[in-house]
């Protein structure tokens, strides 16, 4: 069964008033609580571990960042990590106010309908190797790599859970061949330390390194993959203004790190 060509039209209709509803609702809540309000996060692991604890930082400082038209209002934040799918149900379900996702270029996310996308930035996916593969290959560091120069190699990879998990299946079947993984691995720290003891090479997303990445050779791919994180909010409640100055922070947190990024 599929809904006929008046029944989308219905859906798009009901989807615009539900939105002003839910930006009614908000006003309202924010006249109410004077603008105080909790902000429920939910954010997959390597956004966790880079963008809010700063995102933590600024708003108890009371510097939001230059998007920010308020900043004097107290935000109380909580925060469980799942993975993208799982943070979107969690926001469909109520559970949550924001859903900090992602989407590689490779697999580009769904429209999702009674939500509003807010783009924070994009980052590239990069082939991480030890030192004896880089000089197998003959590589300098930064040097951008093609993706069949490493069919024989052994392969770490995440778990088959995650869109990582399948972004470098498409990335190494367009290049030619399956990935023959000798470690499936779902953190990206682990992955890290086998690249460095030489057990294989990985596809991994800027944000999911470590701070210290001497270890290992960092090559850009060609050609290339980016992965885009953006925080989705249930439709019409982003004006609420504690909402609001969170994903002003996010936003600001997000550029400045894009902005230290090779």
């Amino acid at each position: 069964m599929q809904l006929t060509a008046a029944g989308r039209l219905l859906v798009e209709h009901a989807e615009v008033i539900l939105g002003s509803l839910a930006a009614a609702e908000s006003d309202l809540q924010g006249l109410r609580s004077g603008g105080r309000g909790q902000v429920r996060i939910a954010a997959f692991p390597s956004a966790a571990r880079t963008l809010l604890p700063e995102v933590w930082r600024r708003l108890a400082r009371g510097t939001g960042g230059p998007f920010s038209v308020r900043t004097d209002e107290p935000v109380d934040l909580s925060m469980t990590v799942s993975e993208p799918e799982a943070a979107t149900e969690a926001l469909r379900r109520g559970e949550v106010d924001i859903a900090i996702v992602h989407a590689y270029s490779l697999l580009p996310a769904d429209q999702l309908a009674g939500c509003e996308r807010h783009d924070l930035m994009d980052e590239e996916v990069v082939l991480a190797c030890g030192p004896g593969v880089a000089g197998r290959h003959r590589l300098r560091p930064g040097q951008g790599v093609g993706l069949a120069d490493f069919a024989d190699e052994s392969w770490l990879m995440p778990g088959p859970e995650t869109s990582c998990y399948e972004v470098i299946q498409r990335a190494c079947g367009a290049a030619g061949f399956v990935p023959r993984p000798v470690a499936v691995v779902s953190d990206f720290s682990a992955i890290t330390a086998l690249v460095a003891a030489g057990a294989g090479v990985a596809l991994m997303p800027r944000m999911a390194l470590p701070a210290d990445t001497d270890d290992i050779s960092l090559h850009p791919l060609i050609p290339p993959i980016t992965r885009t994180t953006f925080a989705l909010t249930t439709s019409g409640y982003a004006r609420l203004p504690y909402l609001s100055r969170v994903l002003d922070t996010l936003r600001a947190t997000s550029s400045a790190l894009a902005s230290t990024q090779p």
